[in-house]
């Protein structure tokens, strides 16, 4: 089906397939100057233990080349930047300009550039050299593209044999109380969003579209559908979010 008429989720409505991606841009746009304020705000701090926790599970060393697909202010790569070490590389690539010009300045402001490339470019279709990359990583930010099957397709083909794809993305929650305290909680984000950055709307979208992702057995599939192998997930809190892991299959150069 071409994309002419086809639909596609921004929240809770459906726009069309060809404005969504726009419209994404517009969020992001919105809350590029408070996003790491608002991001320790809504979730009181832990989305920096999530993130380690993520980090850990990269199997990344010195001398490894990275993609921070989604890479937003540079959180990820500025992680994965004392782990590939000065032989290796990571690329912090987004397509939002005004994320990455604050990414830019975080990683001057800590020294850190020497390693870290960053690069303007939509995830659907990455234009990087077949086998260039040994883990993939696109924290928080799957949901927000719209052909995500092509996204993770263009991940495998960009992957070495062998490589590592890691996705950290909000997800569904097992426990009812604590789905529940969850819902109550971010019901509170758009109001907060509007304290903080003067813009609750964008902060609607980002609650509806954690509702409307994929949930953890679901996109475990969209992995295999891929090109994966070996894929499974670990559930943080209880499912709040999960991270999927899968692996590009040893002899399959793209």
């Amino acid at each position: 089906m071409s994309e002419h008429g086809k639909t596609a989720n921004f929240g809770y409505r459906k726009v069309p397939f060809a404005e969504r991606q726009t419209r994404v841009n517009e969020v992001f746009h919105s809350v590029a100057r408070r996003y790491d304020l608002m991001n320790d705000l809504m979730s009181l701090g832990s989305h920096r233990l999530i993130k380690r926790f993520t980090l850990e599970l990269s199997a990344v060393r010195a001398g490894h080349a990275v993609l921070d697909l989604a890479g937003g202010t540079g959180d990820m790569a500025m992680r994965f930047s004392p782990l590939v070490g000065a032989d290796g590389r990571v690329v912090l690539a987004d397509i939002n300009e005004d994320m990455l010009r604050i990414a830019r300045d975080r990683i001057i402001d800590r020294g850190l550039a020497g390693n870290i490339d960053i690069v303007r470019l939509n995830g659907e279709e990455l234009p990087f050299a077949d086998d260039s990359f040994d883990c993939v990583c696109i924290a928080y930010g799957l949901r927000n593209i719209t052909d995500q099957p092509r996204a993770l397709a263009s991940m495998q083909r960009v992957l070495k044999p062998g490589g590592r794809a890691l996705i950290l993305e909000f997800s569904r929650v097992g426990n009812p109380l604590l789905s529940r305290a969850y819902d109550a909680w971010s019901a509170l984000w758009p109001a907060a969003g509007k304290l903080v950055t003067g813009d609750a709307g964008s902060y609607r979208y980002l609650v509806e579209s954690i509702r409307v992702h994929p949930d953890q057995e679901t996109l475990l599939g969209m992995l295999e559908t891929a090109g994966f192998e070996q894929g499974r997930y670990h559930n943080v809190m209880d499912g709040v979010c999960a991270v999927h892991v899968g692996l590009k299959p040893a002899g399959a150069a793209a």
